[in-house]
């Protein structure tokens, strides 16, 4: 059956297109978006949801959204969607962080000409009949500092223009190297020397708990007498009231701002001040970023719904087609690993470490990670998936750690999981062979090779004779047919352990039969999905 896909804001006909292209159903109800209640009764009838800013995505709307998979942000800002409520659902969130760089950028640069030349309040009196040619003295850009906050790939092109009009640039990232900023050709410097040069101060980082308010205050007054700031990136970066105080001092010549601590901002202490420019949230706002954002999200979610391809999620690994293609059966055995250990498992679990040996190593973890969380917490509720399952983990005070080491045995590359509880531990491992089909190979520290199957029977007993027989015989007696057989023992006399591969589930009946032989330590059914 051919996923669903709706549309709840407004998307161009090329990007509705994609999705009817690639063989999804889509509806394109743009008045859903504003409209909660009517998109709170359709919900549950899709697996993705196209939006960009008028859809809220809230915890009521993914309470009613019983299918969904996956949520698709037509540009970068994601305010709109409860992305804490979606990850617990299970549901990734996307956006397009590409599509509207240059767009952006380019407002940025346009803002700071006009805050350097005071434009619209020229353009102003002039419409107005007024010739108020002295009253509009400028500043050049040429030679002046510039100081980026934020490099990454707005920041980064806004860099490049502003180099090419002829400005010293000044970049802070925490994130940005040395060598980055040499080939970027500007100066790598910490905030309170970019605070002190700039002549003008341009931001473009997230908002998150470490940059809101990084102009704040304390920083704004750390600032070059006579700076301009230009703030297209997102509201709450800068501290308006603070800003506001400075401007109408002197010690702060002008701002441009594009983006408010909220919005849509009717009113803003910043609206009346002299050499203030400011715009609706236009940074995204052209006939070529729109498209492209469009069409980037109906790519992705397109991928993402037909071959498991995951881009520019937000709360998930970002797995494109390629790995999809070579880390499926390493995915799956990942789940399976996490699934059997967590059907073995009764108590509360307080950590999960997990070994990745071998050609696996260099694969991407995260994803695996989030696998095989989701095989362990599946167990505990079948909702639990890839994305979800962190969520529940982290809520849950469960420590993860991850190891990966070069090859180290005979298998190119194998998975081993151990998870810890008070009272034990307990591990499996598991490789993939050339077949591309997963197998065990290890359990409790017992060597072991067992194929994977939907219904499988697990055994521990002491090493003595007969046991097979009995085990054979029993599951005969209760018509039970055996597809697969594997056992493995510590040492001679020692523990050992059994997996059955059976063609059908057992019932209690069975269980208890074998139970009550006194001959098994452990006797545990277990099922798998092995779809």
């Amino acid at each position: 059956m051919a996923p669903k896909v709706l549309i709840s804001d407004k998307l161009s006909d090329a990007a509705v297109q994609i999705f009817r292209d690639r063989g999804i159903e889509v509806d394109f109800r743009p008045e859903l978006g504003k409209d909660k209640d009517a998109l709170a009764e359709v919900i549950g009838n899709y697996d993705g949801l196209a939006i960009r800013s008028a859809t809220k995505v809230t915890p009521s709307i993914l309470e009613k959204a019983t299918n969904l998979k996956v949520v698709g942000r037509a540009g970068i800002g994601t305010d709109n969607i409860d992305k804490e409520a979606a990850s617990k659902k299970g549901v990734i969130v996307m956006n397009t962080p590409f599509g509207n760089m240059i767009t952006t950028a380019e407002h940025a640069i346009a803002m700071m000409f006009a805050v350097a030349r005071q434009l619209p309040e020229a353009s102003e009196s002039t419409h107005a009949g007024k010739w108020e040619k002295s009253k509009f003295m400028g500043v050049e850009l040429t030679g002046k500092t510039l100081g980026v906050i934020g490099a990454g790939n707005i920041g980064g092109i806004v860099c490049d223009r502003a180099r090419g009009l002829k400005m010293k640039v000044a970049a802070y990232d925490p994130f940005l190297s040395q060598e980055k900023a040499d080939k970027m050709g500007v100066e790598k410097v910490e905030l309170d020397e970019l605070l002190a040069r700039a002549d003008f101060i341009t931001l473009h980082v997230p908002l998150t708990d470490q940059t809101r308010n990084i102009l704040g205050r304390e920083n704004l007054a750390k600032t070059k007498k006579g700076v301009r700031i230009i703030n297209c990136a997102r509201g709450g970066l800068v501290d308006e009231e603070a800003l506001a105080e400075l401007l109408k001092s002197g010690h702060v010549a002008g701002a441009a701002f594009d983006v408010f601590a909220v919005e849509p901002a009717k009113e803003n202490v910043l609206f009346g001040l002299p050499n203030v420019v400011c715009t609706p949230h236009l940074g995204a706002s052209t006939t070529e970023a729109q498209e492209n954002v469009a069409l980037q999200v109906a790519e992705q979610m397109a991928d993402y719904l037909l071959t498991g391809a995951v881009s520019n999620a937000l709360n998930m690994p970002s797995v494109t087609a390629e790995e999809a293609k070579v880390m499926g059966p390493w995915i799956k055995l990942a789940g399976h690993l996490g699934n059997f250990i967590g059907q073995m498992t009764d108590e509360a679990i307080t950590a999960i470490n997990i070994l990745y040996d071998g050609a696996v190593a260099e694969m991407n973890l995260e994803a695996l990670n989030c696998s095989l969380i989701a095989g362990i917490m599946k167990t505990i509720s079948p909702e639990v998936n890839m994305v979800s399952a962190p969520v529940i983990a982290r809520e849950r005070g469960i420590q993860i750690s991850t190891t990966n080491q070069e090859q180290s045995g005979a298998f190119e590359g194998y998975i081993k999981v151990t998870v810890v509880t008070e009272k034990r531990e307990r591990s499996i491992a598991g490789t993939v062979f050339s077949d591309g089909k997963p197998r065990f190979i290890q359990i409790k520290g017992i060597n072991i090779e067992a194929e994977v199957g939907e219904h499988m029977l697990y055994t521990t007993n002491e090493d003595v004779p007969g046991i097979i027989g009995k085990l054979g015989s029993m599951l005969g007696d209760h018509k039970v047919n055996l597809a697969n057989f594997t056992l493995g023992r510590s040492t001679a006399g020692g523990e050992a352990i059994a997996i059955a591969y059976l063609d059908e589930e057992i019932g209690d009946d069975v269980v208890t039969a074998l139970r009550d032989t006194g001959l098994f330590q452990q006797v545990k059914p277990l099922e798998f999905d092995v779809a």
